[in-house]
């Protein structure tokens, strides 16, 4: 039997440590003793505040919704990271300022939307690159010099 010689363990090692996932955790880290101490019709704002943190996110058209978000992801080597796990904790309160309900959500409720990669219809005429580059040469005025010099 032939002994690896320490090049080729070192490019299996590499190869293998390029395959592993890298974890990341982003955003608020959910205590579940401290989310269920958050009472609906007892805590406020400032008690929340003081229970949970600052949240995340407020409501963009209503300030009395609070998002607590987290979010692990895992990434390999040089790609785009994917989302393992998220947690949205949303808090909204009443016009009083007390808390009107506490609701979990995960990532199975959020939707990965994708940009089309159909091409937008323009109005005009199609042109290849070197009509764009070369198809202004004699189109503007100047070219020639003007009988009676610049203008007073």
């Amino acid at each position: 039997m032939r002994r690896m010689r320490p090049p080729a363990l070192a490019t299996i090692a590499l190869v293998a440590g390029a395959c592993a996932t890298i974890p990341n955790n982003m955003g608020y880290i959910v205590d579940p003793e401290l989310v269920k101490s958050v009472q609906p019709g007892v805590d406020t704002k400032s008690s929340v505040a003081k229970t949970l943190g600052r949240p995340t996110q407020t409501g963009l058209w209503d300030e009395n919704t609070w998002y607590y978000v987290s979010r692990l992801t895992g990434q390999r080597a040089f790609l785009n990271p994917k989302p393992k796990a998220q947690n949205v904790l949303v808090v909204t309160f009443g016009p009083d300022g007390v808390v009107t309900s506490v609701e979990a959500r995960a990532l199975e409720q959020v939707v990965d939307i994708s940009p089309s990669r159909r091409r937008t219809p323009t109005l005009g005429r199609d042109s290849t690159l070197l009509e764009d580059i070369f198809g202004n040469i004699g189109q503007v005025g100047g070219l020639a010099p003007t009988a009676g010099g610049p203008p007073q």
